[in-house]
């Protein structure tokens, strides 16, 4: 842990901002997509919705205390969360063609957000001023964070939505998705992988994005 006087409290507010915009247009687009495919679970739990508030009280400490906790920790290099939005299991096993695109909406939902901060970074080129110096350090962090959660998202192993997507293609899948599950060390060999193997990558593709934007 760093010392308290070092800690670049302006970069910490504007991760944790940006992590809960990013992560509250996530789960809204699950939600939403789900209500679209019959599943009414989410949207009578206030999911459907782009306000943080109610996908915060579902999930205070994944969406709130821990990115604090890791971004604190790290000094604004890293931030780590998470966020859920409830689904009729029957409904998904009934669709699973539905249940595929309700799970891939929310890392899309990045992307898009990711293609807007790109564009804002192209369009702004060189800042001159403080004001577009402001809103390229802005739109960067949304990029970085919204490649991250859509390439964290999408690897296909649970509980990452990119489970939730080759399950709904491929239901015959469903049995060792099942059985990975059960398995209560499940959850922390998928961050470990994710960490180890796409983490570095997403970082070299943003930089990549940066330069190809006109940014140093």
């Amino acid at each position: 842990m760093i010392g308290a006087a070092n800690v670049d409290w302006e970069l910490i507010a504007l991760a944790l901002i940006t992590f809960i915009v990013s992560t509250t247009v996530h789960e809204a687009a699950h939600a939403l997509f789900a209500k679209l495919g019959g599943d009414l679970t989410a949207y009578r739990g206030g999911q459907v919705t782009l306000n943080p508030l109610p996908h915060i009280q579902r999930e205070p400490f994944g969406m709130v205390l821990i990115p604090l906790i890791t971004l604190y920790w790290s000094g604004g290099q890293s931030c780590f969360g998470y966020a859920s939005t409830p689904i009729d299991a029957f409904w998904a096993i009934r669709h699973p063609r539905r249940a595929a695109l309700m799970s891939a909406a929310g890392p899309l939902a990045n992307l898009l957000l990711a293609a807007i901060a790109f564009a804002l970074l192209v369009g702004i080129g060189q800042p001159e001023s403080g004001t577009a110096e402001a809103l390229v350090r802005i739109a960067k962090m949304f990029l970085f964070l919204n490649v991250l959660l859509c390439a964290f998202n999408l690897v296909p192993l649970p509980p990452l939505d990119g489970a939730g997507v080759l399950q709904g293609l491929v239901p015959a899948l469903r049995p060792l998705y099942d059985a990975i599950r059960s398995q209560a060390v499940s959850g922390l060999v998928t961050m470990i992988i994710v960490v180890r193997f796409v983490v570095p990558q997403v970082y070299d593709v943003v930089l990549w994005l940066f330069r190809l934007a006109g940014q140093r």
